[in-house]
């Protein structure tokens, strides 16, 4: 008896669990449906009769697990065994943890349709559509107010929403989402490839998700429904174009051969538009400020001075004298700064980047610029403000963690104006195409 209670409140606090972490809803039909009817009809035909049932079912399958195992099998991880209900389904997590569920199931989407289970390769392709979609809705982007009871400390309800759970409200409607005119992007020639670039795509998002969730909750506020709708249609387009791209993706991973200019723009990774490890949830935690030679953090595309972005300028020793050169991808940081980088293993064969001081900013300073590769040094150089910038080139075989950090080492520290100039990833070099 004791037992059968206890698997009962069990079922019961698992079934909370689902509810509070939730999903578009009814949105995530016409988000899916808007990303399937932006594929090509070649890869639409690849789809035949599951087309359908993975705009409408499919999609929604890991809000459907404790139906059955049948549904349920669709949701679940080889290396979660036993779990049913997966939180980072709907709730993105750390960066690792979002990657490991990207390529699980882009895996298990691919595989089954290259063997020609079309109807399995669909019920994946529904479950990793729906955490994406979920990943880009408003409603699940804060991190740690699922349920948006901190934030209504910060935005207070009206007296009549002063109850309100906010998490159904925020995500629920009806929306008419078209992505007309979207062509789909291939993010990779592999599995492992497609889950980093897709990534970082709906890490952007994530991003853009939050920029929604405020006029979301005002316009609640306000009964406002029309701009409710407008704000959540936002953030629902941006969430089909990742879908559109994971689908196309996937479709022809499992069909091959890829199209060669299709891959031609995957050759490199811009490494300054990926959010480091150290970002947590996508954004500079207290934790990774410091204090040299401003009270900030690293600064993606650009250099803090003061208050303000400067752009990336740095002196560059070229036909053997200096000039100074303004770059539009990079990092600015100061000392001591460390950012971190998932890299998919076996897809990016070295890394490129040029080190040095702010030309101006930097002048009096001194820092040791050290790239590590799971904590092993890869290569490193020490520069004054008055020394060209360091071309670095390292070998990334067999590494999974890229490190860039920078020190103090002699010279003013106040002056510690760090910069980390079009840092790359760069695959092997692809064979010429035939003509």
């Amino acid at each position: 008896m004791r037992t059968t209670l206890r698997l009962l409140l069990a079922a019961a606090l698992l079934s909370c669990l689902a509810l509070d972490a939730g999903a578009w809803g009814e949105p995530h039909g016409a988000i899916t449906q808007a990303a399937i009817a932006a594929l090509p009809s070649s890869e639409r035909a690849r789809l035949g009769d599951e087309a359908g049932p993975l705009g409408s079912r499919y999609c929604v399958i890991p809000d459907e697990v404790f139906k059955g195992p049948e549904i349920a099998r669709y949701a679940m991880m080889d290396s979660r065994p036993g779990v049913t209900y997966l939180v980072n389904l709907h709730l993105p997590g750390p960066q690792p943890d979002n990657y490991d569920i990207l390529r699980y199931f882009m895996g298990k989407a691919v595989s089954a349709l290259q063997s020609g289970n079309v109807a399995d390769a669909a019920r994946y392709a529904g479950t990793l559509s729906h955490a994406l979609e979920d990943w880009s809705c408003p409603a699940h982007v804060v991190p740690g107010d699922n349920m948006f009871t901190l934030f209504q400390q910060f935005l207070p309800p009206p007296k009549k929403m002063r109850h309100t759970l906010l998490h159904g409200p925020v995500e629920k409607g009806k929306l008419k989402v078209s992505l007309s005119g979207y062509r789909p992007a291939l993010l990779g020639a592999t599995v492992d490839e497609a889950a980093f670039n897709l990534l970082h795509r709906v890490n952007a998002a994530t991003v853009f998700a939050r920029s929604q969730t405020v006029p979301i909750i005002q316009a609640l506020y306000a009964g406002n429904s029309n701009a409710v709708t407008a704000a959540q249609l936002k953030a629902a387009t941006r969430g089909a174009t990742v879908v559109a791209d994971a689908l196309h993706t996937f479709l022809n991973l499992g069909a091959p051969p890829l199209d060669a200019r299709a891959l031609a723009p995957l050759q490199s990774v811009d490494l300054s538009a990926c959010w480091p490890l150290e970002a947590t949830n996508l954004f500079f935690s207290q934790s990774t400020f410091f204090s040299k030679p401003y009270w900030g953090h690293a600064e993606m595309g650009g250099v803090l001075d003061g208050t303000n972005s400067v752009p990336i300028r740095l002196r560059v020793e070229e036909k053997g004298r200096q000039v100074l050169k303004t770059f539009d991808t990079g990092i600015g940081a100061g000392t001591r700064c460390a950012l971190t980088y998932l890299v998919p293993p076996g897809v990016y064969e070295r890394f490129t980047v040029l080190a040095g001081l702010h030309a101006g900013l930097g002048a009096k300073g001194g820092v040791e610029f050290t790239l590590l590769g799971d904590d092993r040094k890869l290569a490193s150089v020490a520069l004054t403000g008055d020394q060209p910038a360091h071309r670095f080139d390292c070998d990334l075989a067999g590494v999974i963690r890229l490190q860039l950090v920078t020190t103090a080492r002699g010279g003013d520290a106040t002056f510690n104006y760090a910069l980390w100039a079009e840092p790359r990833l760069l695959k092997p070099k692809a064979p010429p195409t035939k003509r």
